[in-house]
């Protein structure tokens, strides 16, 4: 009995040695996932100049165009912050006539004063200044003229000329205030086809700076 007893301790111990001889499958290895830096909040400032371009020609001839007569522009340049853009050239704006007279006798021409007044950006109404006055070019030396050598009411078939501002004819306009924008923080500048998201605008601002158009 003691020779079965010894046995089988005998043989449970070499089961054991052979148990511990067997080699545990190495764990799996879960790879680590990169996590993206979050984008980075900034803000275009305000008084950025913003270079837009008539759509189509504004005219004071004919009675064409009346005090709050609005007209359609576009940006001329990208406007760009840190690499990117923010506001895409192309991008629509309008302006308004805040002002206006006909031409008239004795050489006096038609003038005109506008306000630019927002981008229309992502569906955002991004506000903008920018004042101009424009006038047409008078013809007072022909009227002096024509007083003088012929008699006083000659003068009064003498008129002066619309005021005018062409398609194409390009302004300068400027922010109204400073523009919050979202920056990818993990895209490259040079590289990126990305354009900055503007995030939405409170309250325009309704000052508006002066300027002038020449011709």
């Amino acid at each position: 009995m003691k020779s079965v007893a010894l046995g089988a301790a005998m043989a449970c111990v070499l089961a054991s040695a052979a148990a511990a001889q067997v080699t545990s499958p190495p764990a799996a290895i879960v790879p680590l996932q990169a996590v993206a830096p979050a984008p980075t909040q900034t803000s275009l400032p305000a008084n950025t100049e913003v270079l837009l371009s008539m759509n189509e020609e504004l005219s004071t001839k004919g009675g064409k165009i009346e005090v709050g007569t609005k007209f359609r522009m576009s940006v001329v340049n990208d406007v760009r912050l840190n690499g990117f853009t923010v506001i895409p050239r192309g991008t629509p704006a309008v302006g308004e006539v805040t002002w206006k007279t006909g031409k008239g006798m004795f050489g006096k021409s038609g003038k005109m004063e506008v306000d630019l007044r927002h981008l229309d950006l992502n569906g955002q109404t991004i506000p903008l200044t920018g004042h101009y006055r424009q006038e047409g070019s008078g013809n007072t030396v022909a009227t002096v003229a024509t007083v003088i050598l012929v008699a006083p009411i000659a003068g009064m078939l003498v008129t002066g000329r619309s005021a005018v501002l062409p398609q194409g004819r390009e302004l300068k306009a400027y922010l109204a205030e400073s523009l919050p924008v979202t920056m990818p923080a993990a895209t490259s500048p040079a590289s990126a086809s990305f354009v900055a998201q503007p995030v939405a605008v409170s309250q325009p601002v309704a000052s508006v700076a002066p300027g002038a158009v020449k011709n």
